[in-house]
């Protein structure tokens, strides 16, 4: 026999999806539930929590419990398939990063889901429409890559006071409480600049967009600072240059005037003998650069970065960060499946990066232990 607090749910959830409350409307209380069903206001307590997490009903703090649109939608809709609906949104993908993550979701999708894929283009607006026409549409749960780390829109924060289920990937935000899966960026940038220290670089530049403000650019500038503290070097921030729009995925993004800007930030700075573009599409304008200005890669400076595509038909590749796209989509599914199947977990999860040796880099001097 059920438990007291099963028989509830059972009731009011049979009541919601029969449409006697319809969405938006609001149920009754914990007292009322009590007094209907003869039970302690802890039992009705717990059935609606219970609804709660499985995304049939959400709470407004001094209103009351209201029926949720997504997941009585979805009910509806996938009565047949038994399949849930679940959104994924990029900002982009490529060769570079993306492209593997995607397949990764798609692989570990089978046979427990189906997969709708939308691009933000890195545009929040963009986001938050595609956002609400995916939820309308019934979606059971959103995989996101967020726009900006910064911004998040009322749709997402809606999301996860309803516990509707929700995984970040690749940023996280400040001060919500949502699940994220992502690459262990501080560890992989000190990996970056041990590598370049240990290869005899000190004078190390480093590379970045003018819109820096997510989670992953911060925790690569700090693991950059940590990795100098631990080698007793001191942090030059003056060598830092953020001054680079063309990281956008949108195609008319004005690379050439920033090759420009990274000509005289290299020509200002003679003494830098290796550039660490904290992006792949900065490392390829900092190539392009320092190659317009007569000088080589790696022979004058050396250049390293985060994701590379595979060697191109020049024969050559940077040396990187490779993330884990495989294993960070395989656990962002398996932490959305988990919600959606009521295990309601928001802890990050980070994913180490792998160094992987190119063409663009090249020892100047050995690291001398004292």
């Amino acid at each position: 026999m059920k438990s007291l607090y099963e028989q509830v749910y059972e009731s009011l959830k049979k009541e919601i999806l029969s449409e006697k409350y319809k969405v938006g409307d609001q149920v009754p209380s914990e007292n009322e539930l009590s007094e209907t069903f003869q039970v302690s206001r802890i039992t009705s307590k717990k059935a609606l929590e219970k609804l709660m997490k499985e995304g049939y009903v959400y709470r407004q703090r001094g209103r009351g419990t209201f029926v949720a649109e997504w997941q009585v939608a979805n009910q509806v809709r996938n009565v047949e398939s038994k399949k849930p609906i679940i959104g994924l949104i990029m900002t982009t993908f490529d060769d570079s990063f993306g492209s593997t993550l995607v397949a990764s979701l798609e692989e570990a999708s089978d046979n427990k889901c189906f997969l709708i894929l939308k691009r933000s283009l890195g545009i929040p607006e963009r986001e938050e429409k595609i956002i609400q026409e995916l939820l309308d549409f019934g979606v059971s749960g959103l995989i996101v890559c967020p726009a900006q780390a910064q911004h998040y829109t009322s749709e997402i924060l809606k999301m996860v006071v309803n516990q509707f289920p929700l995984v970040l990937i690749d940023r996280a935000f400040k001060g919500v409480a949502a699940a994220a899966v992502s690459t262990d960026n501080v560890e992989a940038a000190i990996k970056g600049i041990n590598y370049l220290i240990d290869h005899g670089h000190e004078h190390i530049g480093v590379l970045m967009s003018n819109n820096y403000v997510t989670t992953t650019l911060e925790d690569r500038l700090l693991g950059i600072v940590n990795a100098f503290s631990e080698n007793q070097l001191v942090v030059n921030r003056e060598l830092w240059f953020s001054d680079i729009k063309s990281t956008s995925p949108i195609p008319e993004a004005p690379k050439k005037e920033d090759i420009e800007k990274v000509k005289e930030y290299i020509q200002k700075n003679p003494k830098i003998t290796a550039l660490f573009a904290l992006e792949y599409q900065i490392a390829s304008l900092a190539k392009v650069a320092v190659e317009e200005l007569g000088l080589t890669v790696p022979n004058d400076i050396s250049i390293i970065c985060f994701d590379s595509p595979p060697i191109n038909d020049q024969g050559w590749s940077f040396t990187h960060l490779k993330q884990d796209e495989a294993e960070i989509g395989r656990l962002a599914l398996e932490r959305l499946m988990d919600m959606y199947h009521g295990k309601f977990n928001t802890d990050s999860q980070l994913v180490p990066a792998t160094l992987i040796e190119g063409s663009t880099t090249r020892t100047i001097r050995a690291k001398s232990f004292l």
